[in-house]
């Protein structure tokens, strides 16, 4: 879909290069400009202790698909060649800090001056603008703690829990695609490039959008709260027979009131005073939330699936990433892809990108493995007039890899 596109992409980490994947993996030519020693994912599993002889997922996931070559941007050189592929290119994708560009000419005013037509994606922790815009930020950092995220989804009186592996990085690269392809079509209207904006903390303000704008409206917004103590106590997790665990989540009005009585079987509930409507729930959580957890806990899942969906109600299993893979309905949505081996004959599963487009081919497949770090240095420059003698030139003053 993206084919003849060119991007060029110096960033390290997760949030840019996500960004870079997912335009890969439709099509355009990504060029990652990595440092001589490599991007840092690619020592994910060495950092931690981990066996690396089954390859890097983490790294391959966001990395898919490209081209890499290794420059060093602290020489004059080093920019150089990275001014002489920006010159061509449709795209310029960085997380790089805004101060550590603007020393080096590589912020957008001076790409401009290379490449009018440049849309040029900046990714940062908090904003190019402000006091901390050249504060480093993670996901769990910017994302989750600077946005009010992980304030708002700690459970009051609780220990906060970190995030998940680069979830608010995954949130950020797709805003970040998003606003990429809009200045795509702006320019093939006007045809002038333009600077897009995104940051960890900004995605997770809107990730949050709707307490935040709860907040903003009324100055005040609820806590998170144990099961026993939730405003809708049938908004709630609830336990099985066989030791599992089900979310409920009631659409608005009382409908979801009188079906839940009737899948638990208890079609008195309805009308009884301490649960009718919504006041008399919220006054009488613990209790009725006790009442419920009894009922649940006297069959197996199966059970419940079958009662639930004969009423119709919201719900769904709370299930472990082992069992999200053989997920019949994930596998049909095309939630995972097969890539090819860098080294290797066959492909092995990886997540999917998270759109689907109807009538996909072979062409919305991943375009190929992760490069190996250079992989493509002399190859890629070769293409923008640099001589074989050039090239080994620069190799030997420590400019590429």
């Amino acid at each position: 879909m993206l084919e003849g596109l060119k991007v060029i992409e110096l960033a390290t980490y997760i949030a840019a290069p996500g960004a870079g994947g997912l335009l890969a993996d439709w099509g355009a030519d990504v060029i990652k400009v990595e440092p001589l020693a490599g991007c840092p994912m690619r020592q994910f599993f060495a950092s931690i202790g981990a066996d690396e002889s089954k390859g890097n997922p983490v790294f391959e996931l966001d990395n898919r698909g490209k081209k890499s070559v290794a420059i060093n941007t602290a020489t004059p050189e080093g920019v150089e060649a990275v001014k002489r592929l920006v010159k061509e290119a449709d795209i310029f994708l960085t997380n790089v800090r805004p101060g550590g560009l603007e020393r080096a000419g590589l912020d957008y005013a001076s790409l401009k001056e290379v490449n009018p037509k440049l849309i040029y994606a900046s990714v940062s922790g908090y904003g190019l603008e402000g006091p901390e815009r050249d504060r480093p930020g993670f996901d769990m950092a910017a994302f989750y703690c600077r946005s009010g995220l992980g304030g708002a989804t700690t459970i009051k009186g609780e220990e906060p829990v970190p995030i998940r592996t680069a979830i608010g990085d995954h949130t950020t690269s797709m805003s970040t695609t998003a606003g990429i392809l809009a200045a795509v079509i702006e320019r093939s209207r006007t045809g002038k490039g333009r600077l897009v904006e995104s940051s960890l903390m900004r995605t997770g303000i809107y990730t949050l959008g709707s307490d935040m704008a709860i907040q903003l409206k009324f100055g005040k917004l609820a806590s998170n709260k144990s099961r026993h103590e939730v405003v809708n106590p049938l908004n709630n997790f609830f336990h099985t027979k066989d030791d599992k665990w089900f979310a409920v989540i009631p659409r608005q009005g009382n409908v979801d009131w009188v079906a839940m009585c009737k899948a638990v079987g208890q079609p008195d509930l309805i009308d009884d005073e301490r649960f009718a409507r919504a006041r008399g729930r919220k006054a009488n959580t613990g209790e009725l939330v006790t009442l419920l957890d009894s009922y649940f806990k006297q069959e197996d899942l199966d059970y419940w699936a079958q009662k639930l969906d004969e009423q119709d109600i919201v719900w769904a299993p709370l299930m472990q990433p082992r069992d999200v893979i053989n997920d019949p309905q994930a596998i049909a949505s095309g939630a995972f892809v097969n890539v090819p081996h860098a080294h290797a004959e066959g492909t092995f599963r990886a997540p999917a990108g998270p759109i689907r487009f109807g009538g996909e081919g072979p062409d919305a497949a991943p375009q190929g493995p992760s490069p190996d770090l250079g992989q493509h240095t002399a190859e890629v420059l070769s293409t923008m007039g640099y001589s074989v003698d050039e090239v080994d030139a620069l190799r030997e003053a420590g400019v590429i890899n």
